[in-house]
């Protein structure tokens, strides 16, 4: 009979823990009990839907797209967290946080976690097949970034910018799928979201750094030490900025500043509650920047919406 096992930063009471025993260790070992990840995975696939549409208009196919970028993201999340849980298995055992993961566990066997791995990639696959020749290449090319992730942690103490560049390759997967070509500030808004994602990991690594010293795992948090709120904070700026010069660039000075500004309040925010010491804290702050994707894509969804509402309006005027 498998162990039933409960993973300390786990949702308690969701509706994993009232699936059938069999099942909750493949579900934990893609995440589902914890769905933070699912959200900041497809945020920037919508912000390039949102960001694409300053250019070229929202379209009937927008919805399409969305869909496709939301079960993508569930099925590569949880293929990606699976690898990570199997190139890990021996780390996170000596780790309180993830001590409990199915695989240290032993609630899975590494045979079974690499075919329910399988498994989640068939259904990405299968979402991938949808979207045009150009958005495939690139999603495609992003495979050695996702494979070498679990490593960055053992060669250097920048493994959040590692994530960065890999979690956040959708925004130049559903801009292509939307613009149909590649832009200067397409790859400005990337670098903006590539620094949001080393700040929002660094602050999620805190939770981790004693075991991590103790084990020799690098991270940002363990980087930056007593400076870390100073580290969040620079790289939060760099993102505001990046994100504020790709709207600028795109003909959209205005917005450059007033739209991304519930995002940018909200990143400041987050550094001036940070306390790197409160894990409770830590885990809460991380996981607030899914309203400030949110925020975001509201910020670059807003221009598009009301010239769509103002077209429709003049021509019922007609």
């Amino acid at each position: 009979m498998q162990k039933d096992t409960t993973i300390k930063d786990s949702i308690q009471g969701g509706w994993v823990e009232h699936m059938p025993a069999w099942v909750r260790p493949y579900l934990r070992l893609s995440r589902y009990d914890r769905p933070i990840g699912f959200w900041l995975l497809a945020l920037p696939g919508w912000m390039g839907l949102c960001f694409a549409a300053l250019s070229v208009g929202f379209s009937g196919a927008d919805i399409k797209w969305a869909v496709l970028i939301g079960i993508g993201a569930v099925a590569m999340r949880g293929a990606g967290c699976t690898y990570n849980d199997i190139v890990d298995r021996d780390l996170d055992k000596q780790v309180e946080r993830t001590a409990l993961r199915p695989l240290p566990a032993g609630s899975v066997t590494v045979k079974q976690a690499w075919l329910w791995l399988v498994m989640q990639c068939l259904v990405g696959l299968a979402v991938l097949a949808f979207f045009p020749h150009l958005s495939q290449i690139i999603a495609v090319s992003s495979v050695a970034l996702v494979a070498a992730y679990p490593f960055m942690k053992r060669i250097t103490f920048w493994p959040q910018a590692w994530l960065g560049l890999t979690f956040n390759w959708a925004v130049l997967v559903a801009y292509t799928a939307k613009a149909g070509v590649v832009s200067l500030p397409l790859f400005l808004l990337y670098a903006g979201l590539v620094f949001w994602t080393i700040g929002y990991d660094t602050i999620y690594a805190c939770q981790d750094v004693e075991d991590d010293a103790m084990i020799g795992v690098k991270s940002t948090a363990r980087l930056f030490g007593k400076r870390t709120k100073l580290g969040v904070g620079l790289c939060y700026t760099a993102a505001i900025i990046l994100i504020g010069y790709a709207l600028f660039v795109t003909s959209h000075p205005v917005y450059a500043l007033g739209l991304a500004a519930p995002f940018s309040l909200h990143l400041f925010w987050q550094v001036w509650k940070l306390a790197p010491s409160n894990a409770k804290l830590c885990l809460s702050l991380f996981k607030s920047n899914r309203t400030a994707g949110l925020l975001l894509i509201v910020g670059l969804a807003i221009p598009s919406l009301s010239i769509l509402s103002l077209a429709n309006l003049l021509h019922l005027v007609k």
